[in-house]
């Protein structure tokens, strides 16, 4: 069983939706869990006045009845509370141009001017645009809402297991406040685990199924993060194997844990161990030097409501994305239809 999921909408959009595919049957859904997930992703020191606005809750659309799973594909849906303000820049139907209010509110929200470190410039090459918001809509890291619902909704079917995630960072709030007052932008450093994993999620038969490499992807995927490590991460480079490698006890638990819970790509017992350093927001108050693609001329980058700081808000979608790749990997080894028939498969090998 393959479990996947797919996202689709905008920041300003009318809202945004996930369908989960490889639900098994018989999983009892608690929407409030996965809105407390949300709500955590909405927190955090450095948090933007956006989150002032939404107070996400997710709808469940399909695949469950009367609480529970019935294998079919789960539609999850957050809507945009900020969309009640975007329904002429952000609409799906044509606008009337040759009206004056109408192409106003529609010019004000066109966006020219590209950010560094931001996916405006390559994404309007890319695909040919003349309005950066055709580009920003998407690649904004408001899509991570429906992830961090999707990966609440993983971390309810791991815990049937007793499989269990959590981050951690540290949140220096007075570099926040000084850098608020500058006008920029901080990232940091985040730590993801995962508790009482089986042996043997992953494989080493090939690289596509290796559970690092999985990992890797999927926490690489998470907007502003650039670059990730599982255990010991660099130290590896710098130590020899007498210090690096994890001594075995007889009753094959690990007397250190450097490689992170995983070897040769596949879950070895111990803690998974994930961390991730995120960039600076790019979007930056007082904005770096760019180009305006309107006019080809020097300009200063746009600059639209957001963070200072997101870090806790992006632990919440790192355990999300943990949360889904360990699913995916249990689900691949230990597989059914429905939640009874893989109890059975994991009480077999216990």
């Amino acid at each position: 069983m393959k479990f996947r999921f797919l996202t689709a909408g905008e920041s300003h959009g009318k809202c945004l939706t996930a369908i989960i595919e490889g639900v098994p049957a018989g999983f009892s859904i608690n929407i409030e869990n996965i809105n407390k997930s949300l709500a955590k992703r909405q927190e955090g020191y450095g948090r933007g006045a956006r989150m002032q606005i939404e107070k996400d809750r997710v709808i469940i659309n399909s695949g469950v009845r009367h609480g529970y799973t019935t294998g079919a594909p789960v539609t999850l849906v957050i809507e945009n509370k900020d969309w009640e303000n975007w329904k002429i820049p952000m609409s799906v139907e044509p606008v009337n141009m040759d009206d004056p209010k109408t192409a106003r509110l529609a010019e004000e929200k066109r966006i020219t001017r590209v950010r560094p470190g931001h996916a405006d410039l390559a994404g309007v090459i890319k695909y040919g645009h003349n309005d950066v918001r055709d580009v920003l809509e998407r690649s904004s890291a408001r899509e991570t809402a429906i992830r961090a619902a999707v990966g609440a909704f993983a971390k309810g079917l791991l815990g049937e297991f007793g499989i269990n995630i959590e981050s951690r960072c540290d949140i220096d709030k007075e570099a926040i406040d000084r850098a608020r007052q500058e006008g920029d932008t901080l990232g940091g450093m985040l730590e993801i685990t995962a508790g009482n994993v089986p042996v043997g999620l992953g494989s080493y038969v090939h690289w596509d199924r290796r559970l690092d490499g999985r990992i890797a992807q999927a926490i690489m995927s998470i907007p502003a993060i650039k670059s990730v490590s599982i255990g010991a991460g660099e130290d590896v480079a710098r130590l020899p194997g007498s210090q690096i490698h994890d001594e075995i006890n007889t009753d094959y638990s690990r007397k250190t844990n450097n490689a992170g819970g995983i070897e040769g790509g596949m879950s070895n017992g111990m803690p998974i161990v994930v961390k991730a350093a995120m960039k600076p927001i790019p979007t930056l108050k007082k904005p770096l030097k760019s180009v305006d693609i309107a006019t080809g001329q020097e300009h200063i980058a746009h600059y639209e409501r957001s963070d200072v700081c997101a870090l806790e808000a992006a632990g919440v979608v790192a355990e999300a994305m943990l949360a889904i790749i360990i699913t995916d990997a249990f689900l691949e080894k230990f597989g059914g239809d429905s939640l009874e028939e893989i109890k059975k498969n994991v009480e077999k090998t216990a």
